[in-house]
């Protein structure tokens, strides 16, 4: 059995930090002449907004999913194929799991920062995909802007 990874996931939550965590995982499915997949996860607005709003949020999400299609086409174009492109709509590490696994991802890579942005939900969502995973999992630091880790 070969120790290369074949397929390679990036989990990003659009933010400047994706660059790096996309960077990284550049890096390695280039030295395995792996293939590299990108996705985005939106949060359903139902669930986020627990169902007590009596209205469609459809077209809202229709909107969201196509602003998060476009923000993450600027971010991964130059460096990802569109078709390996992904935004899903569910739980982050449910529906990275399930991907991994339909598409026979052998190494997922996250970012992992500290308590700003979606780093509140992403503290969560990247222990949620490392225990969940069948396959390797990559947590990538990130930080503010201008914070620099003193370890």
């Amino acid at each position: 059995m070969s120790n290369e990874y074949r397929h390679v996931l990036v989990a990003v939550d659009l933010t400047k930090d994706s660059h790096k965590v996309l960077e990284r995982a550049m890096q390695i499915a280039d030295r395995n002449k792996a293939k590299l997949s990108i996705m985005h996860t939106l949060e359903p607005l139902g669930f986020a907004y627990g169902g007590d709003i009596p209205m469609d949020l459809t077209s809202i999400q229709d909107q969201l999913d196509e602003h998060a299609k476009q923000r993450l086409a600027e971010i991964a174009d130059s460096h990802v194929p569109r078709e390996n492109q992904h935004v899903v709509v569910g739980m982050p590490d449910t529906e990275i799991h399930r991907f991994a696994e339909e598409q026979e991802v052998d190494l997922i890579v996250v970012g992992s920062h500290g308590r700003h942005g979606f780093a509140l939900l992403l503290g969560s969502t990247s222990t949620g995909v490392l225990h969940g995973a069948q396959c390797d999992v990559l947590a990538v630091r990130v930080g503010a802007k201008g914070e620099e880790s003193e370890e």
